[in-house]
């Protein structure tokens, strides 16, 4: 199975990426991204593109794939919603659009997050953005999945790209197996995740299009 990873780099990509390279069913690893990411595998092959509102120069290469898992984002803070709907919603369509052309039978991933708006009509803007994201991807004709973790811990060298999540992910690190205890519907980490995403890629594995962190640690166990 060929797969491609948008957002490789962040603390989510990092643990689907090394899901990806230790899957005996993954043959080859497409990376997309602004900057190599500097380590090597015989599965790994990366594209670097700075434009990602435009991936055609792309499509050649990005062809002959059986699932696209997007991890790409940004934090919504600091940021107006003009700004985050072209990180969140601009690219993520761009990248569906370019692959479904050449990949009919397409599984694809989408990370989101728990709390997304699927109304789009919420107050909070993150939230909005993010469920006009999915519903335009749900709407497309390929095999979509959402994703919508609640608190992700990171594991085997993922680190959030936001220092603020970094400092709280590290403080917080002795204290997630009782806060998996307590609230196992809402807590999850990049290794499970990373699992997850790869699980629904094959049929029949997953029974709903919208996944959360209960159902993200049952099919990444």
């Amino acid at each position: 199975m060929n797969v491609v990873v948008f957002g490789a780099s962040g603390m989510v990509g990092h643990g689907v990426l090394r899901a990806c390279l230790l899957d005996p069913a993954v043959t080859r690893v497409l990376v997309v991204s602004r900057r190599p990411l500097g380590i090597s595998h015989p599965k790994l092959h990366e594209l670097v593109h700075q434009d990602f509102t435009d991936l055609s120069p792309l499509a050649g290469q990005l062809t002959g794939l059986a699932a696209c898992f997007y991890c790409l984002g940004i934090s919504a803070g600091g940021r107006g919603e003009a700004d985050y709907t072209r990180v969140t919603y601009d690219y993520a369509l761009a990248a569906a659009r370019t692959l479904c052309a050449d990949n009919p039978r397409l599984t694809f991933t989408y990370v989101s997050g728990e709390g997304t708006d699927s109304s789009e009509e919420g107050r909070t803007m993150w939230a909005r953005v993010k469920g006009r994201t999915e519903n335009a991807l749900l709407a497309m004709p390929m095999n979509a999945y959402m994703f919508r973790p609640g608190y992700i811990q990171p594991r085997h060298g993922a680190v959030s790209r936001t220092p603020a999540y970094r400092l709280l992910y590290t403080l917080t690190a002795w204290l997630y197996p009782l806060l998996h205890r307590i609230a196992p519907g809402h807590t999850t980490t990049t290794e499970h995740l990373g699992r997850a995403m790869l699980a629904v890629t094959r049929p029949g594995t997953a029974d709903r299009r919208i996944l959360y962190s209960r159902d993200i640690n049952r099919l990444g166990a």
